[in-house]
């Protein structure tokens, strides 16, 4: 019973880690807030954040890797959307409770290279 406790810990902290790994990057944060708002397609996307197709489409193959985002076939095209419409619940409540906690305070290691 104890190895699967502690297996299951190693399970959250991985889904965790991943998770970080997804929002340490701007793009897909901002990719995750315009699919927060409505399901997209790729050139549309593209579009809305300014980027080339070939970098979002790098960016949305980590997100569906980590399991954020899914593909759904619409005739000839894909769309992409949140994995789960708890994932927009669960960035706003991330992204407010950040904001409200850390308003005045800036990172220690800002200044270090790969720091937020």
């Amino acid at each position: 019973m104890y190895s699967r406790g502690v297996l299951t810990l190693a399970s959250d902290i991985e889904v965790l880690a991943r998770f970080g790994r997804a929002l340490a990057d701007p793009i897909r944060c901002r990719i995750l807030l315009a699919l927060r708002q409505a399901p997209a397609y790729p050139a549309d996307l593209a579009d809305i954040l300014g980027i080339s197709r070939t970098r979002l489409s790098n960016h949305l193959a980590c997100l569906r890797d980590c399991g954020l985002v899914v593909t759904v076939p619409d005739g000839r095209r894909t769309r992409y959307e949140l994995a789960d419409e708890r994932l927009g619940h669960a960035l706003d409540d991330l992204r407010t409770t950040v904001v409200a906690v850390q308003a005045d305070r800036t990172c220690p290691d800002a200044d270090e290279a790969g720091c937020c």
